[in-house]
């Protein structure tokens, strides 16, 4: 019988979509008040793989990667979606306050951001989701996890 022991803590790292810059900027500010110093940004990096987010935010989507710098308990991978969730509802263009400006192409109560937690250990990457599917294992709270790479 194997000893159960704690998870070893983990690098949290976090995808954003987007399509305007100032969204971007406000989620990222809103994490960084949370987690902490970001120890890696990459370059934005044009969002072209799939059509799947087009109808909501539109075409000249880009996606950036951060990492902080605090590693975390695998754990609290599950609330930080759920955090990240009312981020993007906050950012929202049907949202008061934290309103990013509404381009014409969003209608209604649409994201402006689009953030993806997940974390890298010694041997995979996994994402969060709100999303079931056959490859994603459910955690707590209506919060799912796949394991998208491993090495």
């Amino acid at each position: 019988m194997g000893k159960i022991t704690p998870g070893k803590p983990v690098k949290l790292i976090i995808g954003f979509i987007f399509k305007e810059n100032k969204a971007f900027a406000k989620a990222k500010a809103m994490l960084i008040k949370r987690f902490g110093k970001i120890d890696f940004i990459s370059p934005a990096m044009p969002f072209t793989l799939t059509d799947y987010y087009r109808e909501e935010f539109g075409s000249g989507l880009k996606r950036i990667f951060i990492s902080f710098k605090k590693l975390i308990p695998p754990e609290r991978i599950c609330p930080i979606k759920i955090l990240t969730n009312k981020i993007e509802d906050k950012l929202s263009s049907g949202t008061a306050q934290e309103r990013v400006p509404a381009s014409p192409i969003r209608q209604g109560n649409q994201r402006a951001v689009n953030i993806d937690p997940g974390y890298l250990d010694l041997a995979k990457l996994v994402l969060a989701s709100t999303k079931d599917y056959a490859h994603r294992v459910y955690l707590d709270k209506g919060i799912y996890a796949e394991i998208t790479l491993f090495y």
